[in-house]
């Protein structure tokens, strides 16, 4: 049965975190999961399960503390006019998240061919701020009932680096926490930028549904396909 371990705050890493157990002793790819905001680590352990068992996934816990167990990327005020964030701790975070996938696969030996980031609403967000400006750190990302911010477009890398990436951009159809037409902004954005990726929308509100996450795990065991391990 897969858990999540203790919350793992060690130095060596630019970010506390924990990870599905048990995990590989020899992983042959990495999943990073990234939870919503006033949320935390806990909160994506349905998109862990079902994840191939030598993945390596691990899941950390924002920077920022907005209360008991609520921690976010960055802070956000919905308004009328649309979110409205705090723009420099979302860039912090976006550099925090570059380093600390980059500190995992060395710690594990994966490489970003092997390596994909994903999350939930505000972890998406970041997941698509990490992919779009570091393409060569990972191959792969989710953005699950999320967006990709306006404010990423002058890190966003050249068009030729974009071209190993691909995205999945999940969204329910009655989102009331941010309107579908983030998803659609998204789809659009990404066919200018040549990314290649996936768009799929769902009945429902902000959330994670029970065909959101099988369709992920199903993207997800195309990009990280098994590996054979056995030796000689």
């Amino acid at each position: 049965m897969n858990t999540l371990s203790p919350l793992i705050a060690d130095t060596a890493y630019a970010l506390s975190f924990r990870q599905r157990e048990p995990a590989p002793v020899a992983p042959t790819s990495l999943l990073v999961l990234l939870h919503g905001v006033g949320g935390n680590e806990t909160n994506l352990v349905n998109l862990a399960a079902g994840v191939p068992a030598d993945t390596l996934v691990v899941l950390p816990r924002g920077p920022l503390q907005l209360g008991a167990g609520q921690f976010a990327w960055f802070r956000v005020v919905f308004t009328a006019a649309g979110p409205q964030i705090v723009a420099d701790e979302a860039e912090a975070s976006r550099r925090t998240l570059i380093d600390f996938i980059g500190q995992l696969q060395a710690a594990h030996r994966v490489t970003p061919q092997r390596t994909v980031v994903a999350g939930f609403s505000q972890g998406g967000i970041m997941s698509a701020s990490v992919a779009l400006s570091a393409p060569d750190r990972v191959s792969g990302f989710g953005v699950l009932s999320g967006r990709i911010l306006p404010e990423l477009e002058p890190v966003i890398a050249a068009r030729e680096r974009l071209a190993s990436l691909h995205g999945l951009i999940l969204h329910g159809r009655d989102d009331s926490k941010l309107p579908v037409i983030w998803a659609e902004r998204a789809d659009g954005w990404l066919d200018r930028l040549g990314v290649n990726h996936t768009t799929r929308l769902y009945p429902g509100d902000h959330g994670l549904g029970t065909a959101m996450v099988e369709d992920f795990h199903t993207w997800l065991a195309q990009r990280l396909p098994a590996q054979n391990n056995a030796g000689p």
